[in-house]
């Protein structure tokens, strides 16, 4: 418990120095509805159903572990919904967050296949800390005003986001947790953790095709928040007949990223990442994992030949 407890009270250190709270995505192209909740795919009659799982630096006791998990799908023609749940875990639930959001997004048709989308999320966090069995220097966790009393809290959030897209390209921008929250607050002169900041997004993607069988997809991801360095993410992957997809990600001064999914059904995809981590954190840890599932349930049972996920 000691090791967590170093590791715990060193992220919660870099955290309150860099203000960097929201989860890291290596697959952010294929999380885009726990990012922006303007996210559309313009497709009628497919329930869009996906899950992410990330373990963060492999060998440092109580690394984050994170899963998101999304559910979207097109109501009308203009109007698209969705459904998201984020779960990060800091050190065994020593901290750990839960966020569910319900997603709306208003479509509006611009010239030819140019559509700009424009969504809303609402939700609530749940923040939750376990210092149980938690061994201090100075004795037991009541030692110390920091640790003595675990915390249970819910918090509402609301998020917005814009979403530019035709069947080649997009451009998203998007905050989706716009309230500033505080998760634990001074108890007697101690400040005992640190408070939730509002991240903002910038994505891009496009779709070169090379040949009939071959695609080039790169994609851009910048993360950023008051009192931090800003997170790039720049990707290039490549789709062979519409169905093996591998690349390549760097992540600016954190991390080198290795990509490979594979279409194994029509309507189901499973993809993996690696992360090698470049900083000195690397000397710590064997580096990141993260596995995807998307699953698209076609409703209407017709058919179709195109994935709604296609970026």
């Amino acid at each position: 418990m000691k090791k967590i407890l170093l590791f715990i009270t060193c992220l919660c250190f870099l955290n309150k120095v860099h203000a960097q709270q929201d989860p890291q995505y290596t697959h952010y192209m294929y999380n885009m509805n726990v990012i922006n909740p303007a996210y559309a795919t313009a497709t009628p009659s497919i329930l869009n159903l996906g899950g992410l799982y990330r373990t963060q630096w492999v060998g440092a006791v109580g690394g984050p572990k994170t899963f998101t998990f999304f559910a979207h799908k097109t109501k009308r023609e203009k109007i698209e919904l969705g459904l998201s749940l984020i779960s990060d875990d800091i050190g065994y639930g020593a901290k750990k967050e839960n966020n569910i959001f319900a997603d709306f997004a208003y479509i509006l048709q611009l010239n030819n296949d140019h559509r700009l989308s424009l969504g809303i999320k609402a939700g609530v966090t749940i923040f939750e800390t376990n210092f149980n069995g938690f061994e201090l220097e100075s004795g037991a966790t009541s030692t110390d005003p920091a640790f003595n009393q675990n915390i249970n809290s819910t918090f509402p959030n609301i998020g917005a986001g814009a979403f530019y897209f035709t069947d080649t390209y997009y451009v998203g921008f998007s905050a989706p947790n716009l309230l500033s929250t505080k998760h634990l607050e001074e108890l007697n002169g101690v400040s005992r953790f640190g408070s939730e900041n509002v991240h903002m997004f910038l994505t891009a993607g496009y779709v070169f095709q090379i040949s009939e069988n071959l695609k080039l997809k790169p994609s851009f991801m910048a993360k950023a928040v008051s009192g931090a360095p800003m997170v790039a993410d720049f990707s290039a992957n490549a789709l062979l007949y519409d169905r093996l997809e591998f690349g390549v990600s760097y992540r600016l001064d954190d991390a080198v990223s290795g990509l490979v999914n594979f279409k194994v059904l029509p309507n189901l995809r499973i993809g993996y990442a690696y992360d090698y981590t470049v900083t000195n954190l690397g000397e710590f840890n064997s580096g990141t994992h993260e596995v995807f599932m998307l699953f698209d349930l076609n409703l209407m049972k017709k058919g179709y030949d195109k994935s709604p996920r296609f970026f």
